[in-house]
């Protein structure tokens, strides 16, 4: 349906320059959302593919692991989106011990969108509610060091920003000016906590993931923290007991479609049309997080039968496989610390499980040797190359 625009254009100064800045309508859409039978069955359809994601916990014998690992892979996916071209292999290496080589501005804002992550999750167990200073702390966390840390972490902005073009002036779009931007997430966190809304919990993520992108209440990682937000809304709403979905390969994949509908629900008021790109988004993103449980599942089960087969070492060589399950890169001295083995032993069940083919050192030096367990490696990297 097109409402028309979704809000009103504010003349404002800038750099001497009068800018028309857009300041979106509060949260719900008005005339209402058209859920016809087919959007119900869009609707349907991602939210039965949300209850098999959110049932990964009985799959896996340990959802911390693939927690672990697809916040990472997320990590990695929404910063290139943002145009960041470090890997996922980059980020391990650099959380392991913040390996020289790797290109240091990109990967601590990976690694800072993972702390920001972390630190939403731990505020979230704490029963902390989904309000915007948990989204202030999360973005302060994420603009804690590297590119980005001088653009005000953790406030709402207090200069314009835009979007596109070198200036406001000759902008793609221009979000609300400072002063209307405390009022306007304010709003957004009255619909997200709107008991009475009519509207289920993934329209409610799909709404206000659009509301905080019109905003843009930072001046720097609006689009992480937007990102991130889908996941919060839908643990919060009771979809997900872990935050386990994440549309940036979605995104990332579409790049071209998402943007237009964002401008056409501001511009046209069609939200319906941006509805359907996003349930779709959902369901296929699930999809594809079970599959990639699954996969990892039936991957550790296929490795441990293949040591356990080794002959008299195994029972060391399991206890090393364990810590490759938890963390897919590591060096001898990490294997050591985790396991209470020599030396000796982590480099000998190492070996054992390199003649297996399960392990590959990925350095090529003699000394402080990297070892990545190199299939699980490959599952998690499956669309997360650089742009």
């Amino acid at each position: 349906m097109k409402r028309g625009p979704t809000g009103r254009l504010e003349a404002d100064t800038h750099a001497g320059e009068t800018v028309r800045a857009f300041v979106p309508q509060p949260l719900p859409p008005k005339p209402p959302l058209v859920i016809d039978a087919r959007r119900q069955h869009l609707l349907e359809r991602a939210t039965v593919a949300l209850g098999r994601l959110d049932s990964v916990s009985l799959l896996l014998p340990d959802t911390d692991l693939f927690l672990y690992a697809y916040v990472r892979r997320e990590a990695v996916l929404s910063s290139q989106i943002e145009g960041t071209q470090s890997t996922l292999d980059q980020l391990l290496l650099f959380e392991l011990n913040e390996a020289p080589g790797v290109p240091f501005d990109d990967v601590v804002e990976v690694s800072n969108y993972v702390a920001a992550l972390e630190h939403g999750l731990a505020r979230l167990r704490e029963g902390f509610p989904l309000c915007n200073r948990l989204l202030r702390e999360m973005h302060a966390v994420l603009l804690q060091r590297g590119r980005g840390s001088d653009k005000d972490p953790g406030e709402f902005r207090r200069t314009q920003n835009w979007i596109g073009g070198t200036r406001p002036g000759n902008a793609h779009y221009v979000p609300p000016p400072p002063a209307r931007v405390a009022d306007c997430m304010g709003e957004l966190e009255r619909f997200l906590h709107d008991e009475h809304t009519p509207y289920a919990g993934l329209v409610k993520a799909a709404l206000a993931h659009v509301q905080f992108e019109t905003i843009h209440p930072f001046l720097d990682g609006n689009g992480r923290i937007g990102r991130l937000l889908i996941a919060f809304i839908l643990h919060h709403e009771g979809l997900l007991s872990r935050p386990l979905l994440y549309l940036s390969l979605y995104f990332k994949q579409h790049r071209a479609e998402y943007y237009r509908l964002l401008d056409l629900v501001r511009l046209e008021g069609d939200w319906e049309a941006w509805l359907d790109f996003f349930l779709e988004g959902v369901e296929q993103t699930a999809a594809n997080a079970v599959g990639t449980a699954k996969r990892l599942l039936a991957l550790f089960q296929q490795d441990a039968q293949a040591i356990e087969r080794s002959g008299r070492s195994a029972s060391t060589t399991l206890r090393v496989f364990q810590v490759l399950r938890e963390r897919p890169l590591v060096t001898l001295k990490h294997v050591c610390a985790r396991t209470g083995l020599s030396f000796p032993a982590a480099a000998k069940a190492m070996d054992n499980l390199a003649r297996l083919g399960i392990v590959g050192e990925i350095t090529g030096r003699k000394r402080d040797r990297v070892f990545a367990y190199r299939q699980y490696v490959a599952i998690l990297n499956e669309g997360a190359e650089p742009l």
